[in-house]
């Protein structure tokens, strides 16, 4: 499985995690993210996507680790990937219909979202 990540670039950017390599992925609220955090395995992919004024997704990342001792607060390790070449904005995905029926567009405050093999390879441009 692949996922995507929201973060407000203000707060967290993707530039910040190509600085340090990678980070822990935790303080998600939402039950339906938060279970999808408990869901990841190492290894998988993942999408950053920057919310805020920017609303695109503009890098990768890896799974390296899901720590969830503490069930309501999954601790995901996650390694940087590389810059999306060129950033898919929310204009984009919106108008792609392989993400008709995605919760990125149908749960606009969910911040860890499931995503497909299209969908990634779509975002991603691979």
């Amino acid at each position: 499985m692949d996922y995507l990540l929201k973060t407000e670039p203000a707060v967290y950017s993707f530039a910040n995690l190509e600085k340090e390599k990678t980070t822990i992925w935790d303080g998600v609220t939402n039950p339906v993210a938060v279970k999808n955090l408990r869901a990841m395995k190492p290894g998988e992919r993942l999408v950053i996507y920057h919310t805020g004024d920017e609303k695109s997704a503009v890098g990768t990342a890896t799974v390296e680790s899901v720590e969830v001792a503490d069930p309501k607060n999954p601790q995901v390790r996650i390694k940087a990937g590389k810059a999306i070449a060129k950033a898919k904005t929310l204009a984009e995905i919106k108008a792609e219909k392989s993400f008709a029926d995605s919760p990125l567009v149908r749960q606009g405050r969910l911040s860890v979202v499931a995503l497909t093999a299209t969908q990634w390879k779509f975002l991603v441009g691979e």
